[in-house]
């Protein structure tokens, strides 16, 4: 595919703007809910009732066959855990991802909550992850590569001991949910797709605290570390710009 079809319009990035919002705004919805005692069907059903009382659709929900609005992942999950019957405890680590869609334009991204307390090792993976995000963000400039993205992050989680999980990536996004290029969380600068002016993507580090390695549950979805440790995760959608990239994601309303 040419680097070119890739590009979005300015009204176009004013539509993805708004679907994003209402992510950012559900995701602050579900924050008010997500405490020690709740379960996590609840959340996902008041994630859902938000979305459509706020005119959009869920993007999850049958994507593939997902049956969710959310993807809730909890401790040593790393991403696609199925909202059900468990119910949060203290000390969990919680990564909520969430899509919509509005007016034909999809919106998606993530965070990563420590419900109450928890150690100190455990603290560091999801601040670190969430350092690593923001360093990815910054070579979201046009004439660089993917693998900057990449390479930036992977330098970043690894100095601090901990692993990126190579098999899950983040995206393109727009009309549809999942677009090109794949934007990985490790790599070597130079290297992949050039970005090129208001191209969107969706950067989203999943590091983990021990090995790098995953497997999939029985459920067909959700993803956990092979060691059983702890995972965090957090995703935001950028605009790649000329000198400055533009996240267009928010987590106002989760942390303020």
């Amino acid at each position: 595919m040419s680097v070119g079809l890739l590009q979005k319009t300015d009204d176009e990035i004013l539509l993805l703007k708004e679907s994003s919002l209402l992510v950012g705004k559900t995701l602050g919805e579900v924050s008010r809910y997500l405490k020690p005692g709740v379960d996590t069907r609840t959340l996902d059903r008041i994630a859902e009732e938000f979305i459509r009382s706020h005119g959009g659709i869920p993007a999850f929900k049958g994507y593939n066959g997902f049956p969710a609005t959310l993807c809730i992942s909890i401790n040593d999950q790393v991403v696609h855990g199925i909202p059900g019957e468990r119910v949060v405890k203290d000390g969990d680590v919680v990564s909520v991802d969430c899509g919509a869609v509005l007016n034909g334009y999809f919106g998606d991204y993530a965070y990563t909550f420590i419900v109450g307390e928890t150690d100190k090792h455990t603290a560091d993976l999801v601040r670190v992850t969430r350092e690593s995000l923001e360093l990815g963000i910054a070579e979201a400039i046009s004439g660089n590569f993917v693998g900057d993205i990449g390479y930036a992050v992977q330098l970043h989680v690894e100095r601090h001991g901990f692993h990126v999980v190579r098999d899950l990536v983040g995206h393109g996004i727009g009309r549809h949910l999942h677009e090109k290029p794949e934007v990985p969380n490790y790599g070597k600068r130079g290297r992949g797709m050039q970005l090129v002016e208001n191209m969107v993507i969706c950067i989203e580090p999943m590091i983990n605290m021990g090995t790098w390695k995953v497997i999939q549950e029985a459920d067909g979805w959700t993803i956990r570390t092979r060691d059983r440790s702890p995972s965090a995760h957090f995703e935001h959608m950028v605009v790649v710009k000329k000198d400055k990239p533009e996240v267009i994601s928010t987590y106002d309303f989760i942390e303020n």
